[in-house]
């Protein structure tokens, strides 16, 4: 198999477009043609990952964070994650990165997160902006059929749950067609009247290209009539965070408990007790603090995440519970994650998860 074919999937599932603008997630070193015979997924690209990648021969590692996240001027230095970087290379070891992208799913890292949890009615924290479109075509009444399906084969038309999304309107169009033109309803140089469908859906701004192809193939005119319209609607289905309920509450003291338990955490960062129960819960894997202002307001009793620093504990101010549970443990379960992803595509594809504990924080007791 070639590294592009896995690239072209990923690219399906779990879009570059969707990534943050500090992120660099994608292909960071490798030949998208080369033949891959085996993966490794892991959370960090560490000199002991790429140790275990050598030993069992393995082609291309799956990490969740990018091994580069700016720009590198020079690339001569022993020092991480040069060092890491040079030797990939020398291995011909490909390393590609799923990192904000898969943040921002539905079903991605906070799911998982949530998941383990044991939250239920889940939805995301903070919906993105700007990522949805509508698609209006006209076409004759007879392959009306055949362009809507086109269209929600390509990923169009899905609204929350409900998939096959669209608005019909029958009308009538107009048109006359030029000498050189080879119609497929009416005659040249003639005025021609023709019963048409306006079909109108919605879809992802990632998803166009594949979209408006599909729509084109499946349309009998020579010259398609469409309209693209940008959407401010907020997409549910991408995002920041994510917030659920708990099927029972519990005083603070007991849901620290309950989350140490559900994610064997070492230990839990929190902001001071006080006489509020929880169960409704907003969490963000990775460092979420960003978030905290939407579980506020979103009604959340409890916030998890990582990395919270000193002086935004203050800021829960007693309208929230804060937990900062570690970078690395609100992340773990995102190579399940990943893994399941490629199994799901490549049922046959040799890959594995490291057993590596690459999280460089320790805990002393």
């Amino acid at each position: 198999m070639r590294l592009v074919d896995v690239i072209r999937y990923f690219e399906t599932q779990v879009s570059g477009y969707l990534q943050e603008d500090y992120d660099n997630s994608g292909l960071i070193t490798g030949n998208p043609e080369m033949e891959i015979e085996k993966a490794l997924i892991c959370l960090d690209v560490t000199d002991a990952i790429l140790d275990e990648a050598i030993r069992d021969n393995v082609s291309l590692v799956i990490s969740h964070h990018p091994l580069i996240f700016s720009g590198i001027r020079k690339l001569n230095s022993q020092a991480y994650p040069d060092r890491v970087l040079i030797r990939a290379i020398k291995h011909d070891i490909a390393i590609f990165a799923i990192h904000t992208n898969l943040d921002n799913q539905a079903s991605g890292v906070n799911f998982y997160l949530a998941k383990a949890m044991g939250l239920e009615n889940l939805r995301i924290l903070a919906p993105r902006k700007g990522l949805l479109r509508k698609l209006v075509v006209f076409c004759p009444v007879s392959h009306a059929e055949n362009v809507r399906n086109a269209l929600f084969m390509a990923g169009a038309g899905h609204i929350g749950q409900y998939d096959s999304c669209s608005f019909n309107l029958e009308g009538q169009g107009t048109f006359r067609a030029g000498p050189e033109a080879n119609p497929f309803v009416g005659e040249t140089g003639k005025l021609h009247r023709e019963n048409e469908i306006r079909i109108e859906t919605l879809y992802p701004v990632y998803l166009e290209q594949k979209i408006v192809k599909e729509m084109l193939l499946a349309h009998p005119y020579e010259e398609v009539a469409y309209d693209v319209y940008p959407i401010e609607n907020k997409y549910d289905s991408v995002g920041a965070g994510m917030i659920g309920e708990l099927p029972d509450a519990h005083d603070q003291s007991g849901f620290l408990e309950y989350l140490k338990n559900k994610l064997a955490l070492p230990l839990i960062r929190h902001s001071p007790f006080t006489a509020k129960k929880i169960k409704k819960v907003a969490i963000c894997g990775g460092s979420g603090s960003f978030l905290l202002k939407n579980a506020v307001a979103a009604g959340a009793h409890a916030f998890i995440t990582s990395d919270i620093k000193y002086h935004q504990f203050f800021d829960a101010d007693k309208n929230i519970f804060l937990a900062d549970i570690g970078h690395y443990e609100s992340e773990r379960f995102t190579k399940d994650l990943i893994f399941d992803l490629l199994k799901k595509k490549f049922p046959n594809f040799a890959v594995r998860i490291s057993e590596i504990n690459t999280n460089p924080v320790r805990y002393f007791s």
